[in-house]
């Protein structure tokens, strides 16, 4: 047992991804895993993630997360178009099935030597103290039940439920979950089938038959996964009733599009399967949305993340794809902390900095996801009522169709789905000690995705670097022309020698990369970005001073301290 470690409990996507990029920062972790380490295949449990998000999941031959991209989403309403996005590398969402994702970041993580899960971990006890985190196990028995004797207990620096809805570090925690249950349902099918279109995902309401709402999202594999919009608090949904739904919305698509509907007949049933067309069912379910948010996510060293903070998911809102948000935010964090306190950086003394840190978790993203969680209240009974072609205007969101509103949750864009802009991050440089300059993307927000080239001449994109890839911060410098120079005749030219010494002496591990473009940038720009992707700010040139200010403040102001370039280097 060693007591430096960050102890996560849960293993599900959350949890996995916390754990990887922990291990990326050079941070050692334990994940408890109340499972028998086994994932089961479910292929109508799906999660739709944005392209910067899916960006810094495993990619490695093994642990790659195999996805489909939608060419483009349509909005049909009484059997006509109303509303049409077209999708791009930049735009397109990531569609996977979730024991996919969870088994890529369990075969990540068995290659990371700072890394393991503990699998049959039921934890029953927490205590904290000023050193660190003191967790109790009882093991699962194979009933799944819990065992008896043979308790097992763990010390950690610190400990993040990533434990689920009903998470036990939350109730151990005594942590309120206030909010509204059963917002939304849907009854939910995957089935594995030719639709009258490819790679494109559809939200069709008020089909013939009585259907009020169903949207179709293409998998990997030919697999598609169909929603039907249910209420609230309906009845039961029998399995007869399922497939009478799978028959009936297929049927009228394969009718509308003129085609004749003969096939071999159906895997899941025979009714009307000539007119449905052929289809092998895989997966039911129904899926009930809740709208929940942690009173706190950290109480001293515990943390909370994923669903074990917050429930989201009406009106298409990705829950995993917040967890995963979560797991950035705070990865970093942890690391700068923990590296400043107990690891080869240390020891910090400024306890108050430390916490400034910590706490930037809390007020960053419960903050995002509270006003997300508000916005969707204020669009529910828009999008629900009857009248899709009423407007409907929410604070800073515009004049949105209740289709359109549909669009951005599903989409991972607009009011219900866009990443949160951290303006006013309690890790931003203080008024005044930065010269910024105007760029596209404004301090706080997720920096675009562009070619950046490494100092020793690798080459790749800006999200490749983040979540550990690349640091514990980004240092971009917008110079055009490098791209056609080999990195050796530019390294030692202009402003580059003063601005790599400057990046080494940060007292955060930094990483230099050029850029021959970003959006609204004037040459020899810098930009400033933290490793979740958020841009701290923007400077006219390389500012030394002003570069420092930067890095003090994402580690909760200056201290004082020994951080030589050397000392940083023996972390990996």
């Amino acid at each position: 047992m060693t007591e430096s470690e960050v102890i996560v409990v849960g293993a599900g996507p959350t949890g996995l991804a916390l754990s990887l990029a922990l291990a990326r920062y050079g941070v050692p972790s334990l994940v408890l895993d109340n499972g028998d380490g086994e994932v089961t295949a479910r292929a109508a449990r799906t999660c739709v993630l944005r392209p910067d998000t899916a960006a810094w999941l495993p990619s490695a031959p093994g642990a790659a997360v195999p996805a489909a991209r939608w060419t483009s989403w349509r909005a049909r309403r009484r059997r006509q178009t109303v509303h049409q996005k077209e999708l791009d590398e930049t735009t397109a969402p990531f569609h996977v099935e979730q024991h996919a994702l969870e088994r890529a970041l369990r075969a990540a993580l068995a290659q990371e030597k700072l890394a393991r899960v503990m699998p049959g971990s039921h934890l029953d006890i927490l205590e904290q103290d000023a050193a660190g985190v003191t967790a109790h196990t009882r093991p699962r028995s194979r009933d799944g039940g819990d065992g008896h004797g043979g308790g097992t207990w763990w010390r950690g620096s610190y400990l993040v439920g990533c434990d689920g809805a009903r998470s036990t570090v939350r109730k151990l925690l005594g942590v309120p979950f206030a909010g509204r249950t059963a917002v939304e349902r849907h009854a939910v099918a995957a089935l594995r089938t030719r639709l009258p279109w490819e790679s494109e995902a559809l939200l069709d309401r008020d089909l013939d038959g009585g259907l009020s709402e169903v949207t179709a999202r293409p998998l990997p594999g030919g697999v598609w996964r169909l929603d039907w919009l249910l209420p609230a608090r309906g009845d039961l949904v029998t399995p007869e009733a399922l497939l009478d739904r799978i028959h009936s919305t297929l049927a009228h698509w394969h009718r509308e599009s003129g085609a004749d509907g003969s096939g071999k007949g159906a895997a899941g049933g025979g009714r009307d399967a000539a007119a449905s067309g052929p289809y092998e069912l895989l997966d039911t379910g129904v899926h009930t949305s809740h709208q929940r948010l942690a009173r706190r996510w950290r109480v001293g060293r515990a943390f909370l993340a994923g669903d074990a903070a917050h429930l989201v998911g009406a009106l298409g809102v990705q829950s995993v794809d917040e967890g995963l948000r979560d797991a950035a935010n705070l990865a970093w964090k942890l690391a700068v902390v923990w590296h400043e306190t107990g690891g080869v950086r240390g020891p910090r003394v400024d306890r108050d900095a430390v916490d400034v840190v910590l706490d930037s978790y809390e007020s960053e993203r419960r903050g995002a996801v509270g006003s997300r969680l508000r916005a969707v209240d204020q669009a529910l009974p828009l999008v629900r009522r009857e009248g899709g072609g009423l407007r409907a205007i929410l604070p800073g969101g515009g004049a949105r169709t209740p289709l359109e509103l549909l669009t951005d949750g599903h989409l991972g864009q607009g009011l219900l789905g866009s990443p949160a802009a951290y303006r006013s991050s309690p890790l931003a440089p203080a008024r005044g000690a930065v010269d910024s300059v105007r760029v596209a993307t404004q301090s706080g927000e997720l920096v675009r995705d562009v070619p950046v080239i490494a100092l020793d001449g690798e080459r790749g994109r800006l999200r490749e670097r983040l979540c550990g890839n690349g640091g514990e911060l980004l240092v971009v410098l917008v110079a055009p022309g490098t791209g056609v120079w080999d990195s050796r005749h530019w390294l030692s030219a202009g402003i580059m020698p003063e601005l790599a010494a400057a990046v080494g002496a940060l007292p955060l591990k930094a990483e230099l990369l050029v850029t021959e473009d970003y959006p609204g940038a004037a040459p020899h720009t810098v930009l400033v970005i933290r490793p979740d992707g958020h841009l701290v700010t923007a400077l006219p040139a390389p500012r030394i001073a002003q570069l420092r200010a930067c890095a003090d403040a994402l580690r909760g102001g200056p201290f004082t301290g020994a951080h030589s370039p050397a000392s940083r280097d023996t972390r990996r």
